[in-house]
């Protein structure tokens, strides 16, 4: 039977998709701990949860995933029974300038963690452990080929894609010959408030707010399957409560769009909400594709629809519009963020 309350650790939860699920789980589940481990690299920041320093079942810890003497000591200390591991580089465009930051937070990182578990956890015990990872591990699809699912190969295209694979599979490896109690999500593209500046929907809000251009990488028709992070969050919570040790489950927004058409919507709306000068359309700007540029995502989320019974709550028009909506209002943070 489930216990009446949990201790997590969350790692990455000042990061943008971490700092919502920690907001979101200790609202939904005001029995449990939740202590949050973040190295505060620049994605991170503390300020995105500024609201509940003072809640006594939070806590803050600035560290390091691959230090496994601080990961010995929090186990040590807490009563840890979930982790949710969102710690990770994840921006594909500084793995092609720089890779081996990816190589050790997303793999050694991750090895350190399961390590540091198959010394505390032993068996299962009711505990569980979820690792974040991405559809960018299956790689790119052609125009008319059905969805990824779970049984998708693999063919990561760039260092990230790469590194978060080679986690995947660590995690894979640990449940098989360890019989640790882990699990694993796949996640579509992540969009909402407070997101950092080098994503694509905050980078086009701020340039243009900022009056400057909006570069669009090649021809602008890469596809990419969009998820608003509270909805990403329930699925989390739904995965981290009721899936299945050793499974991988999918999530996805519904929501695939080209490029362009996202930096589209976003110019025609913010022509109504904040006109400028001129039309916010006249500023986008095509440059030259990046080295590896996967031309589409789609993901099928059957699996945890039939099984956990999670779908999104969020069309893409009703999530882009609380994101620009914040991003109007909240200037402030907007500079912090860029």
């Amino acid at each position: 039977m489930d216990k009446e309350s949990h201790t997590l650790l969350v790692t990455g939860g000042a990061g943008f998709i971490g700092s919502h699920f920690v907001r979101h789980w200790l609202a939904r589940h005001p029995r449990d701990r939740l202590i949050n481990l973040d190295a505060l690299t620049y994605a991170g920041d503390r300020q995105n949860l500024c609201d509940i320093d003072g809640d006594p079942r939070y806590r803050f810890v600035h560290g390091d995933i691959c230090d496994r003497a601080l990961l010995a000591r929090l186990f040590a200390e807490e009563d840890i029974d979930r982790v949710v591991h969102f710690a990770a580089e994840s921006h594909v465009d500084r793995s092609i300038l720089g890779p081996g930051a990816f190589i050790r937070t997303n793999v050694e990182g991750t090895f350190a963690l399961l390590e540091t578990l198959r010394k505390h956890w032993g068996g299962d015990g009711g505990r569980r452990f979820l690792h974040v990872s991405t559809d960018e591990v299956y790689g790119s699809l052609d125009a008319d080929a059905p969805p990824f699912s779970e049984a998708s190969p693999y063919r990561p295209n760039s260092p990230y894609a790469a590194s978060k694979a080679a986690a995947d599979h660590l995690l894979r490896a640990y449940f098989e010959t360890y019989g640790l109690p882990l699990l694993a999500t796949h996640c579509a593209n992540n969009y909402g408030p407070c997101q950092f500046a080098e994503k694509l929907i905050p980078r086009m809000i701020l340039n243009a707010l900022a009056g400057q251009p909006l570069p669009v990488y090649g021809d602008g028709q890469n596809v990419r399957d969009w998820l608003y992070v509270e909805d990403h969050c329930h699925a989390i919570e739904a995965v981290l409560q009721g899936g299945r040790p050793g499974e991988t489950y999918n999530i996805g927004g519904g929501n695939a769009w080209c490029n362009i058409d996202i930096v589209r919507r976003i110019c025609d709306r913010l022509d109504q909400l904040a006109p400028a000068p001129r039309p916010y359309r006249e500023r986008i700007t095509f440059v030259p594709d990046r080295p590896g540029h996967d031309r589409r995502y789609a993901i099928d989320a059957g699996k945890i629809r039939c099984e956990l019974g999670w779908t999104p709550r969020h069309d893409f028009d009703s999530g882009l519009e609380t994101t620009l909506r914040w991003y109007l209002e909240n200037h402030d943070r907007c500079q912090q963020i860029l």
